[in-house]
């Protein structure tokens, strides 16, 4: 019941917060140009693949076919290293001087730092040092992605973000559960800013046979630990499992189950294929502050399994109609979700666009100046 209210709070709150869109970048061009030069610096871009890169990216494209100049400056313009534990990710090495000229050669109006990592630093260092106004975001669990890899408490991590984040004039989160976390851990000025899904491409009409023993139960992402992919592939289940996605476990996960299918990554319309082909998508992970997965899986038809946790819990919560299951028991989840109904989890994607998230987002951003956009979310929390 009490997540059913939070739920409702949560969708009020994103058409509220859409309703002020307008009225707020009107706003925001007063004081810069027009149009509007908006800065995104992000630790996580392309060539990555990822939730935070697919959002940025969307986001970019829609924003600039509202009329709006978009820069986003990532770790492919900067001398990098890998991270470690996962040489994919890229870390800038000292970027703040280069970053500096980089941003006050684009002049924007306004500033929003995507990311903790040096290039989110180094941007959050220049606008504290010019008394400049600037916007962040919650992508990631950084704390139990350590914790995951290291043992270590994450209580720690959890202050230096708060630190962090506590610089900006707002900092935007995906669901409310992961907002009601984020209050109590101490963090403030949060702001809803929900995700997408590209509906012409992720559809049901074309299907990945897969020539495997029915029911496919589909995986696709990172193949890292903290997915949790072995509690997917651990379960006892009828049919076939199949990976889609690369990472730093693959190799191990490929030699430890080997009757499970792993395709390596897909991209386009192969993966939107693999989508909806598969008789139940599976998201083992107990991390993850969305799952861009999730509503990709749902527009192809396809319906969802998932633990009881911040991401599945907020994406299911809304839907009207059997499109899929999250349950503390994850076999239980997937076992419930193979009687979804295909045509209600492609209608309930529907409900998600990325023209919408960039309108939401834009109507988050400050101007350098630091004027607070309109409304109730100014005062450090979205309306209920």
């Amino acid at each position: 019941m009490r997540r059913g209210r939070l739920a409702r709070k949560w969708w009020r709150t994103l058409a509220d917060s859409l309703d002020r869109s307008e009225d707020h970048f009107t706003r925001l061009l007063a004081v810069g140009p027009d149009p509007a030069r908006v800065l995104i610096v992000s630790d996580a871009w392309m060539p990555q693949v990822n939730g935070v890169v697919r959002t940025l990216a969307a986001i970019r494209a829609e924003l600039a076919a509202m009329g709006h100049a978009v820069e986003v400056i990532g770790p492919d313009r900067f001398h990098t290293v890998p991270c470690p534990t996962y040489p994919d990710i890229r870390l800038s090495l000292f970027p703040r001087r280069r970053l500096a000229a980089m941003i006050e050669g684009f002049a924007p109006d306004a500033l929003h730092v995507a990311t903790e990592g040096p290039l989110g630093l180094a941007a959050r260092a220049w606008a504290r040092r010019r008394g400049c106004a600037f916007t962040t975001a919650f992508h990631t669990r950084f704390p139990e992605y350590i914790a995951a890899r290291t043992g270590m408490p994450t209580a720690p991590a959890y202050a230096w973000l708060r630190r962090f984040h506590g610089a900006g004039q707002g900092m935007m989160v995906a669901t409310a559960s992961l907002r009601e976390e984020l209050a109590a851990r101490g963090f403030r000025h949060l702001r809803p800013w929900s995700r997408g899904v590209d509906l012409a491409l992720f559809r049901p009409d074309e299907r990945e046979e897969w020539n495997l023993p029915r029911p496919v139960f589909l995986y696709v992402g990172r193949v890292a630990v903290e997915k949790n992919l072995r509690a997917f592939l651990g379960l006892d289940l009828p049919g076939s499992k199949v990976v889609v996605g690369g990472g730093p476990q693959l190799a191990a996960l490929r030699r430890e189950y080997p009757s499970a299918t792993f395709t390596g990554p897909r991209s386009g319309a192969a993966l939107a294929r693999a989508y909806a082909g598969a008789d139940v998508f599976v998201f083992p992970s107990l991390t993850d502050t969305f799952g861009l997965v999730l509503l990709e899986a749902l527009a192809c038809g396809t319906p969802v399994a998932a633990y009881d946790v911040t991401g599945p819990r907020d994406v299911l919560a809304a839907a009207a109609g059997r499109v899929g299951a999250a349950d503390r028991d994850l076999r239980r989840a997937a076992l419930a979700a193979l009687a979804g109904d295909r045509a209600a989890c492609r209608a309930y994607a529907e409900r998600f666009s990325w023209r919408g998230c960039a309108e939401m987002f834009l109507s988050h951003l400050v101007p350098l100046g630091g004027h607070p956009p309109l409304g109730r979310a100014a005062t450090g929390t979205a309306p209920p």
